[in-house]
């Protein structure tokens, strides 16, 4: 449980005051507040969510992914970008590579189906708690708990980091136990968490900073549509001289029995007037009103405006180069999932080790990831191309290396070069003095000779 700061605590004393009860009484007859999500339908929790009031927060961006599309839209997207076309577990020892291919592909666990999941869950509540469950032969099956499911994360007392078990919702349910090395444990957890404070043990879900935004823009949105939907809401007027209450009621009777049908000829006479009643609302272009909500939606979660269907610019360039923050972002929460898994196979294959020799867990385990756009790779391919001549040219005039070489190309091209690799004896070029001419080939005598041009 997170401790009050000084601030909470001051806060917390000037409420207890003669004005702060005062306060107390304002806020207790306000049917809304200014954080609302939903009208009538969010409570304060939002505000005090450092005090902590975590799953509030929790059922408020489920909600808002069920029911908002614009909420839904920002859980895709990122989920869209760092899962891309999956993951691809990778290790140089055969025996290793074999196990994380099975354990991979297992029926049990099927990880390019989970990992997706996986993901939203992570962009939703901002943790990701993997469950592992060990069979008899040290196969490892792991599944997702949901973070609403996770009452309590228990730690040492000497580091927060250290997280030793977590205590479910549920009253009579069992405690899950982290994992440790160190014992032999049939089932353990694993947590991941995202934008995590300094001092606690639980992330933050993104989008908790936009759910009132979501919520004002929703509001707003359906603000909009019923405008204009009443604007086109009518009634026909009827103006008559009747010479009773009861003539009038029974003409009235009359109309509403059948009344006219659109596009129908009226004939009256001139004791009767006709017209139409319809509200007089003036729904003034808003347009300027709501793009501002969704462009600070979108500055909150990094998107540019025409990833939400808006476009913010008629040329294709200001489009490429709002993207940059955005694409270095995703590539930091690409990495730091990848870094997830690649620590539950390091787990996984620790595991098996105990059961099987042949799989070794000292061997180096790397995830193959996608690439965040396709627009990298034509940028890296221009990069390589303008720089390549320049140094093969250093490089047989002996101002380098081979390695040095090939560790320069491989940094333009976006690949890290491996430098524990057996660096490959490269050829130099030979060098001629400038304005001579290169030496013709001899001609080879089996050629088959041709005809001379006279």
């Amino acid at each position: 449980m997170q401790r009050p700061t000084l601030v909470t605590r001051a806060i917390r004393a000037l409420l207890r005051t003669r004005a702060g009860a005062a306060a107390r009484e304002e806020l207790a007859v306000s049917p809304i507040t200014d954080n609302n999500f939903f009208p009538h339908g969010m409570s304060q929790s939002y505000t005090d969510r450092y005090d902590y009031q975590r799953e509030k927060i929790l059922a408020e961006c489920l909600r808002a992914w069920r029911v908002q599309p614009l909420a839904r839209r920002i859980v895709k997207i990122i989920t869209a970008f760092v899962i891309g076309a999956g993951f691809t577990v990778k290790s140089k020892h055969k025996g290793t590579q074999d196990f994380l291919t099975s354990w991979w592909s297992h029926p049990l666990n099927m990880f390019d189906e989970q990992l997706p999941e996986w993901m939203d869950e992570r962009t939703r509540s901002g943790n990701l708690f993997a469950l592992a469950t060990i069979d008899a032969a040290g196969m490892t099956y792991w599944r997702a708990i949901a973070a609403d499911q996770i009452k309590e994360i228990e730690c040492k007392d000497n580091d927060i980091r250290q997280e030793v078990r977590y205590i479910p919702q549920d009253p009579e349910g069992t405690p899950w136990e982290a994992y440790d090395p160190n014992k032999e444990q049939t089932s353990f957890v694993v947590h991941h968490a995202i934008d995590r404070p300094v001092g606690t043990a639980w992330g933050e879900p993104p989008l908790a900073p936009l759910l009132p935004w979501i919520g004002r823009y929703s509001a707003w949105l359906e603000d909009r549509v019923r405008l204009n939907r009443f604007r086109n809401a009518f009634m026909y007027v009827v103006r008559g001289t009747f010479t009773s209450k009861a003539e009038k009621d029974a003409r009235q009777k009359e109309l509403n029995a059948s009344p006219p049908q659109p596009g129908s000829i009226l004939v009256t006479d001139a004791g009767e007037d006709w017209g139409i009643l319809n509200a007089n609302l003036d729904a003034f272009d808003a347009t300027m009103d709501g793009q501002s909500v969704k462009t600070h939606i979108a500055a909150g979660i990094g998107f540019p405006m025409h990833w939400f269907s808006e476009g913010e610019s008629s040329t294709r360039t200001t489009a490429e180069a709002a993207g940059t923050p955005t694409f270095k972002s995703l590539e930091q929460e690409q990495t730091s999932f990848a870094r997830f898994i690649v620590r539950i196979a390091q787990i996984s294959v620790s595991i098996r080790h105990k059961y099987d020799k042949q799989v070794n867990p000292k061997e180096e385990i790397t995830v193959a990831k996608p690439d965040i756009t396709e627009r990298d790779n034509a940028n890296l391919a221009l990069a390589v191309g303008r720089i390549y001549p320049a140094l093969s040219d250093l490089f047989d005039r002996q101002g380098m290396d081979e390695a040095e070489l090939l560790r320069l190309i491989y940094r333009m091209a976006g690949e890290a070069y491996d430098s524990k690799k057996t660096t490959p004896q490269m050829i130099v070029r030979p060098l001629r003095p400038i304005g001579v001419q290169p030496a013709a080939t001899p001609a080879d005598p089996e050629a088959t000779p041709t005809e001379e041009t006279p």
